[in-house]
């Protein structure tokens, strides 16, 4: 049973029936780096522990901050077939 604090709140009556235009939830999770090795290591060694599939990245820089590289990785959870 997933945790219910990370599932999506959907209306009654929501009609999400159309494969092409129905809500396809993805995660977003921050990595951030004294310089973007450091960030893309970090995205890098979580994205192998973890079933998802990386579905698009953006970088930014943080001015002021002592870690201003962040790589941001949007995400799907792999789910197994099985329980599908």
């Amino acid at each position: 049973m997933p945790d219910s604090s990370f599932c999506l709140d959907i209306p009654n009556g929501f009609d999400d029936s159309e494969a092409e235009t129905g809500v396809h939830p993805i995660a977003r999770k921050l990595f951030l780096g004294v310089n973007a090795a450091e960030a893309f290591k970090a995205a890098h060694d979580w994205v192998r522990e973890h079933a998802v599939r990386v579905v698009d990245v953006s970088w930014d820089f943080l001015e002021g901050e002592t870690k201003p590289h962040c790589l941001s990785a949007y995400f799907t959870f792999e789910l197994d077939p099985e329980h599908d």
